[in-house]
């Protein structure tokens, strides 16, 4: 059986470019990986909560996409800075060790609840650079078919 890689998100990607870009990484992704994308609902009447409860709400719902068996990563601006061949290297050690499945998040505008913070397996930072959670979403799935290219030492990493 092989590793399934997911990406979690928070709400649509409602800006027409970014699902453009995306759908083309991930096709590209599913050559490599059992790859799925799985967007949350955005939260009704969101307009009426707090910071905290919106992140809260979004906690409850990304736990419950995450099985016991899956490696929870984050993208997070304070979590570890890696490069692309640290990110190919991160799977594939996960790969070999036999991890079940790799669930990436991208959390909401305010971030991640307490919780969400307790269940994570890693935190990776994309750059030091604070983007927003909607570009974050095409920068990650360009760094992830990059790092299968990486792994397969195809040419693609190298330009």
């Amino acid at each position: 059986m092989t590793m399934k890689i997911s990406l979690l998100l928070t709400g649509k990607t409602d800006t027409a470019y970014l699902p453009e870009g995306m759908a083309i990484y991930e096709e590209r992704i599913k050559r490599y990986a059992n790859y799925t994308r799985i967007e949350l609902p955005e939260l009704k009447k969101a307009a009426s909560l707090s910071f905290a409860e919106i992140k809260q709400r979004e906690g409850e719902m990304i736990l419950k996409q995450v099985k016991a068996q899956d490696d929870l990563i984050l993208l997070d601006v304070s979590g570890k800075s890696i490069s692309s061949e640290d990110l190919a290297q991160f799977i594939e050690k996960r790969g070999v060790q036999g991890t079940k499945g790799l669930v990436f998040v991208v959390g909401g505008a305010y971030g991640f609840s307490d919780d969400v913070y307790k269940r994570a397996n890693y935190r990776i930072s994309l750059s030091p650079m604070t983007f927003s959670h909607q570009i974050v979403r095409l920068l990650f799935l360009e760094q992830l078919y990059r790092a299968f290219t990486i792994i397969k030492g195809e040419p693609y990493h190298h330009g």
